[in-house]
Order: structure tokens, then sequence, then C-alpha cells
């Protein structure tokens, strides 16, 4: 059902409500769409909405709730994203994360967050690196090694959606280590940003384990949050036709699900495995059964 409070929220010379779905984010993208909110007013849970429309948005069926009582339905929806996830606050974060790892290239940590912050990232952006890095404390207990911290701030760092993006990604770091880390400590980050495209780390590898977990980890998020994973990769594959795209997701979400086990390390299991499973076999199944093997070069 979508949801709107009473306009309220002052800006630009007038005064703003606040729109909300409590079933899916693609829902209040079909109803913003049909009643002519445009999509520059969506601001990643919800669409800001000028006063001048609040009535014609209620009487096509958004129902009005007090301002706290559509931030509780959003909350109890899933679809509410943390502050600390927003653009603003995840650039904080992850500055002082890298300040602490890296205390003396503060130039460094400036470019990589430039990087991204790319205009065409989607999915993978600083909102899926603070991600990764909040998944590693939790399968350490906050005690990430070193070097596992510097590959999940490369692993992405070059994002074209092309298959070399993880190649490209190791090449960058080895550039930019080199010189600041003893030379077999700049060749472990580099094997772990490489290992982030196939996510197949041997049996006996620790550092691999707790990495790839912790990439995969969205896998295993509540639906909702799923949901907007899953549309923000489509997002960030926009160049491929539907087509194209939807062969080769189906491609990889099989290979995924083909992984044993999907999550390497014990805590993973427990934190995401359950989740992961019925997420995948979702999507895969939205997508369709009879669609052509693809080569599987879209990643998660």
């Amino acid at each position: 059902m979508i949801f709107i409070d009473p306009p309220f929220w002052p800006a630009h010379g007038t005064v703003f409500s606040h729109l909300i779905s409590d079933t899916s984010i693609a829902e209040l993208h079909a109803f913003a769409a049909a009643n002519g909110v445009t999509g520059r007013a969506f601001d990643l849970d919800h669409y800001d909405v000028p006063e001048r429309i609040y009535a014609e948005l209620v009487a096509a069926g958004a129902r009005p709730l007090s301002g706290k009582d559509l931030a509780r339905t959003l909350v109890a929806s899933g679809l509410r994203i943390k502050a600390k996830y927003r653009v603003k606050s995840v650039g904080s974060v992850l500055e002082l994360r890298w300040n602490a790892l890296v205390p003396d290239q503060p130039e460094l940590g400036a470019d990589l967050l430039a990087r991204w912050n790319e205009p065409h990232r989607h999915y993978h952006s600083a909102t899926h690196l603070l991600a990764v890095l909040e998944a590693l404390d939790l399968l350490t207990e906050r005690n990430v090694p070193g070097q596992v911290a510097l590959a999940a701030w490369f692993h992405d760092a070059v994002y074209n959606g092309s298959v070399t993006d993880e190649e490209d990604s190791a090449i960058l770091a080895q550039a930019c280590l080199n010189g600041l880390l003893p030379a077999p400590q700049v060749a472990e980050v580099t094997r772990l940003v490489r290992l982030t495209a196939t996510h197949s780390p041997a049996p006996s590898d620790g550092a691999g384990h707790i990495l790839c977990d912790a990439d995969l980890a969205i896998l295993g998020s509540a639906p909702g949050e799923y949901s907007r994973y899953a549309a923000a990769v489509r997002k960030d594959f926009a160049h491929i036709p539907d087509e194209q795209f939807h062969q080769g997701r189906a491609a990889a979400l099989k290979q995924l699900l083909a992984l044993d086990p999907l999550f390497r390390t014990v805590r993973g299991r427990e934190l995401w495995a359950g989740q992961a499973q019925a997420n995948l076999s979702g999507e895969l199944a939205r997508l369709g059964h009879n669609l052509a093997a693809a080569d599987g070069t879209l990643t998660p």
C-alpha cells in the first residue's frame, strides 16, 4: 500500500510530503510514475512530493498518515534506508574507516572514495563498500586483517560493468600500494581483489573466505533490501538490453546457487545462507525458467 504524510517539510519555497510504500520499492515507483511524480524526487526509500499535488496523490490512492506513523510504517516494512547509508553519511563513515586503516594516506583514501562515488554506479557504490566492511566486522568480531580490509576497499575500485573490472581493480591496488606496503602484502591484497571475480576461494584460504562472504552478504539480506539490490544491479548494467541482461543475470544466479557452500565461514552461513537461497531462487524464478544459457559475465 502507498502512504503519504501531511505537507510539512520546507524546501524550495514550498512544503513537501513523503510518499512511501510498505510493500516494495517497485510498487512505489509504479505509483509515482502513474501520477506524474518525477524520478528526481526519489530519495532511496521515499519520494519528496510538493504540497500542490498532495490532494491528487490522496485521490489516486495514497493513504494519509501522520509523519510519525509514516516513519513507523516505513521502518516496519523493512524498506527504510538507515541514515548512515545515505550518501553524505556514507562518505563520512568511510573517511573515518580509511584514516583508521591507513592513517598516513588521506589522498589515496579520497581518490578511492571518489571512485566509489562515480555517478554511473548504483549497486557497486560507496554504500556497497561500507556494507562489505561492516560484514567483515560481523565475521571477525571487528578484528579484520588489514590486507583483507584493503582488498575490500579496492575490490570494485574500478567499475565499468566489464569482465575486466576485478583485474583492473587489482592492477590499481598494486600501483597504489607499491612502496606503501612490503611486496608480499601487496601481492596478497591484489590476490584477494582478483578472488572477488569468482568467489571461489580454496578450502584453506581463510582470508579469501572472509572477503568473499562479506562481498556476498547482500544475497542474504531481508527481501526488501534484496529487491533494492537487484534493481540497482540492473541500473549498473543499463547499457545491456533486457533480454541479454536477463540471460546473463540468470546465469550468474545459477552460478551462485551452484557454489557449495555459498558462504565459506561458519558465521557467514549462520547469518546469510538460508535467506540467500530463498532470495536467489526467487529472483531466478522471476526471470523465468527458460532463459538461454549465457556466458555468466554479470557479477553479483
